[in-house]
Order: structure tokens, then C-alpha cells, then sequence
């Protein structure tokens, strides 16, 4: 959503408008496509994505993306204080990231619930000699 946003806002501007809004170098890369980059040019590529193995490591991951998400959203939106048709979706994806928040939160406490309880193991009525199989 923020691509279609970066994309309507700069749809029809020329490369002069572009030079003159600081975009020279990145219109020179990409000319008016949205390129997924930071905004301090870093471009995104997989080193951005932080999975571990461990269910409770990768969910903290998840927590703590989708704050950063909210942040950006934020920070967008502190930008645009004139512009309701940009700050209106910002505030939903912002939402969003809300609530996402709340979800990865209820799946670590799952998670954390499952990994922590006490296991009880019993061994049923077994009448084993040294020559038979268990069938319990």
C-alpha cells in the first residue's frame, strides 16, 4: 500500500521535479517505479528477515517488527499533516500493525505456555517379562 501511495503521489512528475525533490539519484536507479529501499536508500533484501529455528526467538522477532512497522507508520504520518488521502491509509496500516502486534503476543504466550507446562508421563498396567513385548 505504501508503493501505491509513493506511486500516486509521484505519478506524472518530471525528472526535474524529481531532482528538485531530492529524488535525483533514485529516479537515475529506478526513474518513477517503487523500488523497495529504507529511507536511507538501504534496499531491502532477505538479511532483513530474522528466523532462528526457536519459536520464541522468531515470535519476538515478529513482535518487534510490526512496532517498528507502527513506528514508520507513525513517522509517515507526522510527514503528510496536510494530505488526508495519504493519512488516511497510513493510519490503517498502522492499525493494522496493531493488531498484529497483539496477535504475535497471544501466540508467545501460547507458545510459552505449551513449552513450560508440566509433562506427566504414566506407565499403564504392565506386566512385562524379560521375553514379552509391551502392549500398553
Amino acid at each position: 500500500m505504501v508503493g501505491t501511495i509513493v506511486h500516486q503521489l509521484t505519478k506524472g512528475i518530471t525528472a526535474e521535479e524529481a531532482e528538485k525533490a531530492g529524488l535525483g539519484a533514485y529516479y537515475t536507479d529506478h526513474g518513477l517505479d517503487v523500488y523497495p529501499v529504507s529511507a536511507a536508500g538501504t534496499t531491502f533484501d532477505a538479511n532483513a528477515l530474522a528466523c532462528k529455528g526457536d519459536p520464541i526467538a522468531n515470535l519476538q522477532e515478529d513482535l518487534a517488527a510490526e512496532q517498528k512497522a507502527r513506528a514508520t507508520y507513525e513517522k509517515l504520518i507526522n510527514l503528510c499533516k496536510d494530505n488526508p488521502d495519504v493519512i488516511d491509509p497510513l493510519r490503517y496500516l498502522r492499525e493494522r500493525e496493531v493488531v498484529h502486534f497483539q496477535r504475535f503476543g497471544e501466540a508467545l504466550r501460547g507458545v510459552q505456555e505449551k513449552l513450560y507446562q508440566k509433562r506427566m508421563y504414566t506407565l499403564g498396567n504392565c506386566n512385562l517379562n524379560k521375553n514379552d513385548n509391551c502392549e500398553c
